[in-house]
């Protein structure tokens, strides 16, 4: 599940990087994945959209065991 996730974020990574930010995989366990916002999107207007929406919605759909995700 951990790879899937990996491969996910990285496909994103340049998206989220072209706009001053940067994302990290903190851990996967038991369904729930935890992620590390940094740069420009801490504080950003999108930041829900482009977490919660398109890269959870990405995770959620490519890996359904994801139950949970939590960014910090």
């Amino acid at each position: 599940m951990q790879e899937k996730v990996e491969k996910i974020i990285e496909k994103m990574r340049p998206y989220i990087q072209m706009h001053g930010g940067d994302v990290i995989l903190l851990e996967v366990k038991g369904g729930i994945v935890k992620i590390k916002v940094s740069g420009a999107c801490v504080g950003c207007q999108m930041h829900d959209e482009t977490f919660n929406g398109m890269l959870g919605g990405m995770i959620k759909e490519e890996v359904p065991e994801v139950k949970n995700i939590i960014i910090e």
